[in-house]
């Protein structure tokens, strides 16, 4: 039977075992044909409460464990991954929208995920501490409980397997919330390959659902850490919410990234880095190039040649056709990603290439000449959009990269790398990319962003995840009671 066989989870949610949701289901739906590829169940606050109680039964167990036996069902689901990748690079297609190679990186980096996760387990969890008094005093990370992950539609699969696979490697359960647009692939298929692993019943649940889940989720008394990815207005209103129940929360939140481009680079190179920065999967991800900021001697130049880039960029269903853009995930952001880039014309920006759709295809869109208050530059537009400006000295691109609430991901192109480092630390990202573009992670790398892009929350690596899923512990121990004077 394949993995993702319907029969398995068609109208169902997966809550110890597959089953009916209280919400009912829903249509799961193509973006690029409007088609139905089946039915997901739909959960409510109710199946939440369920959910939690029985996680936080299950975890008990599964963090008395031996390491061993949490990191065999990691490398179980490592191996999954890659042997059921092509299956599950259909439903990131069709689902998501993505074009083949992105639907590709997203199924390598779950492989990882889970292989890291794998020897996570295995990891020092503490360490000895001096003590005033005659006594053994260490700290250790103890599992949090119940961890809640509420995940987005953009990257579906990657966007909740790093969470997840630390999560559960150091002993927690887990409660996912994928977005219904992306629910198969970003959730049906996790519970699966952990299924298939060998995951003991009752630790990991899939509840597709909207903002009221969310909501149940966040107040849940079970749940003590709660991971989210998505938008900075969402991401407030959880830290909100999660701090009334001082709950800890991490969030991975939107970016609006700059690629500041030198006036000595390969033209020819730098529009390609650009190019790819901006239209990669459409521009739904988090990291794009949102503003490509270019030396006054070259702007004018590789503003024409990006717009030829684009013009040449084939837009279409990347189920059936080789293209290098997929459909927008709804109409609701193809109209916004629209509004965005209208308004930017309409201050003065000229629309060099792009700007029109059909249907939910959206044209690689590029804007020069663009004003700094102009919408399409100044806010995340989460589409194939890249404004171009022109800058005159360092320090002023050093002032218009910085000039962001977001702070997520900085690239800077140059003929001289050192000195292009040295400008990027004036200007404050959570990541920065010498001579590439700013789409860019890896399981092993601490990934996050500053100001509105996250509050200080790291993913990935083994330092950052026993941070964002452990509680630390203080423990001491004497061989004597001691004599107090009272």
């Amino acid at each position: 039977m394949a993995l993702l066989d319907q029969d398995t989870w068609q109208s169902k949610i997966y809550l110890d075992g597959w089953t009916k949701g209280g919400g009912g289901d829903y249509e799961v739906v193509e973006p690029a044909t409007g088609e139905s590829l089946g039915r997901l169940g739909l959960a409510t606050p109710d199946d939440v409460a369920r959910a939690t109680e029985r996680a936080s039964e299950a975890q008990v167990a599964w963090a008395a464990a031996p390491y061993l036996a949490r990191a065999a069902v990691l490398r179980k689901a490592g191996d999954l991954w890659a042997a059921n990748a092509a299956e599950v690079e259909q439903w990131i297609i069709r689902e998501g929208g993505s074009i083949p190679p992105k639907a590709q990186l997203e199924t390598h980096v779950a492989e990882g995920e889970c292989h890291e996760a794998a020897a996570l387990a295995a990891q020092p969890f503490g360490e000895i501490l001096r003590s005033e008094a005659p006594r053994l005093s260490f700290s250790r990370r103890m599992p949090a409980g119940v961890v809640a992950i509420i995940a987005p539609f953009n990257v579906p699969l990657i966007l909740a397997i790093r969470s997840v696979a630390p999560a559960l490697a150091l002993g927690n359960s887990v409660v996912l919330k994928p977005d219904p647009r992306t629910a198969v692939c970003g959730g049906v298929a996790i519970a699966r390959v952990l299924e298939e692993a060998g995951l003991p019943d009752g630790l990991f649940h899939v509840l597709p659902g909207g903002v009221d889940v969310g909501e149940a989720l966040v107040s849940d008394p079970r749940v003590r850490i709660i991971s989210f990815t998505g938008s900075s207005r969402a991401g407030r209103l959880v830290g909100a919410a999660a701090a009334k129940h001082l709950k800890r929360v991490h969030l991975e939140l939107g970016g609006n990234s700059a690629l500041v481009v030198m006036g000595d680079v390969d033209l020819e190179k730098a529009v390609s880095v650009g190019a790819f920065g901006s239209f990669l999967h459409q521009g739904q991800i988090c990291m794009t190039t949102g503003r490509h900021i270019v030396e006054d001697s070259i702007v004018k130049e590789y503003g024409a040649l990006l717009a030829e880039h684009a013009d040449h960029l084939p837009v279409g269903n990347p189920a059936t056709d080789q293209v290098a853009l997929g459909p927008i995930i709804d109409a609701a952001q193809r109209d916004n990603i629209d509004r965005l880039v209208k308004a930017s014309v309409e201050q003065g920006a000229t629309l060099a290439a792009g700007g029109t759709y059909e249907g939910l295809f959206y044209r690689p869109t590029v804007l020069t000449d663009v004003p700094l208050t102009a919408p399409a530059y100044a806010e995340e537009v989460f589409g194939p959009v890249a404004p171009v400006v022109g800058f005159s000295s360092l320090d002023e691109a050093v002032a218009m990269a910085s000039d962001t609430p977001y702070g997520l991901s900085l690239s800077i192109l140059s003929g001289d790398a050192m000195a292009a480092l040295e400008l990027a630390e004036r200007i404050p990202t959570g990541a920065i990319h010498i001579n590439d573009q700013t789409v860019a992670d890896e399981a092993v790398i601490p990934f996050g962003g500053v100001g509105d892009s996250g509050n200080g929350s790291r993913f990935g690596g083994s330092r950052a995840n026993l941070d964002a899923f452990t509680e630390v512990q203080w423990v001491t121990a004497q061989s004597k009671l001691p004599d107090y004077p009272f």
